[in-house]
């Protein structure tokens, strides 16, 4: 048999290939583009002779494609290829972030977090296809449209689809030095409203009692609450509508991380203490979705690193491995103890911003990782 390593690579080619997933524009909360992305990969995994299934969307979010590669044992439990199409970039955002090559980087919305580990993980497939390799186990691949906002209707879908496999991969960005994920710290999200008395503010502001000024109070108060194990961060602020309005309602929306269980548990306690309603506004806070601990140092997910680094020792680079802040669907995975090996994918920096890029020669790199990893899990 071929070996996988040997496979040929070309960057021009697979920067080609990743120019349409890039441009088709994801962002989670628009159903109807994420469908488009999901459009995109069911007919290139069908191309590939995958049997698919597209998977109708929940809560007004994007459908899931299903896809079973071609093997002996199509539709076993094997390999979970496990990754989101869904992007924190609004549709437009091409006009200021466009797909484009710059010397050894490329930039473009979604590219690394985290379609380009999507794609490099399919191309790989792709290319041991076409070489007549056949892997020990078969492949399954999960794209899923709403990581980006805690995976609030594709977690029980995640779970059940990853619980018939031995092995999970996860193609999600590589850590700043190159190295995998083998935990992951919670995370917890929280919606806060605070309601007030509306008035006129320039006939009778002291007769109302301001939702936003309480509010605000309140985030010095969260996010002074932060230290190295827990965080917490205000990231949405929504209120008022005319100037010349006392604002009755504000909302605003918390992200919190922690480091273990307890940690999360104590972080929640704190969060839901905010609640009140004495004084002239009342404070109502409700739990969010919430990903789970995943703890590091799991016997199946070491032994997936132990392989990753033989592999990258004989692509050429160093494969370290950590937990990790920033929450992924391996923390489901990982959290039921299924044996998940966690940012995989291209090297890179800035997601999540408008100067979002990987590293090209990444590319090449994580495709030859890929491809071994496929071969020699379960072999």
């Amino acid at each position: 048999m071929t070996d996988p390593l040997d496979l040929t690579f070309d960057t021009d080619e697979m920067l080609a290939g990743l120019k349409p997933w890039i441009e088709t524009e994801s962002p989670t909360f628009d159903a109807a583009a994420v469908n488009r992305m999901m459009d995109v990969v069911q007919h290139e995994l069908a191309a590939l002779g995958a049997r698919v299934e597209r998977i109708p969307g929940r809560m007004g979010l994007g459908d899931s494609v299903r896809a079973a590669m071609p093997h002996p044992k199509v539709g076993q439990g094997g390999i979970l290829l496990l990754g989101h199409l869904d992007t924190v970039h609004p549709v437009g955002t091409l006009s200021r972030l466009p797909f484009r090559r710059e010397g050894d980087v490329c930039y473009g919305p979604g590219l690394l977090d985290m379609k380009g580990g999507n794609y490099v993980y399919v191309d790989a497939l792709r290319k041991l296809l076409a070489a007549g390799i056949e892997t020990p186990l078969p492949v399954t691949i999960l794209f899923t449209p709403d990581e980006e906002i805690g995976t609030p209707s594709t977690r029980a879908l995640i779970e059940a689809e990853a619980k018939r496999h031995k092995y999970i991969l996860v193609p999600e960005p590589a850590r700043p030095d190159g190295g995998a994920v083998i935990g992951r710290y919670a995370i917890a999200r929280f919606n806060l409203q605070t309601r007030g008395k509306p008035s006129h503010a320039g006939w009778a502001l002291s007769e109302g009692q301001s939702a936003i000024a309480e509010m605000a109070k309140s985030v010095e108060k969260i996010e002074g609450m932060t230290n190295d194990d827990c965080t917490f961060s205000v990231g949405v602020f929504h209120a008022g509508q005319w100037v010349n309005c006392v604002s009755s309602v504000c909302d605003a929306e918390v992200l919190s991380m922690a480091k273990t269980q307890a940690l999360l548990d104590e972080g929640v306690q704190k969060m839901m203490s905010f609640n009140s309603d004495k004084g002239d506004v009342v404070m109502e806070v409700r739990r969010g979705v919430t990903r789970p601990v995943w703890e590091p140092d799991q016997p199946g997910t070491m032994a997936m690193l132990a392989l990753a680094r033989e592999i990258a020792g004989e692509i050429g680079f160093e494969m370290t491995g950590a937990s990790a802040g920033g929450g992924s669907d391996g923390n489901f995975t990982g959290f039921l103890g299924l044996p998940t090996l966690d940012s995989i994918g291209v090297c890179g920096k800035d997601l999540h911003t408008l100067n979002e890029h990987i590293f090209i020669d990444s590319l090449v790199e994580r495709a030859r990782l890929a491809a071994a990893l496929y071969c020699r899990l379960g072999s």
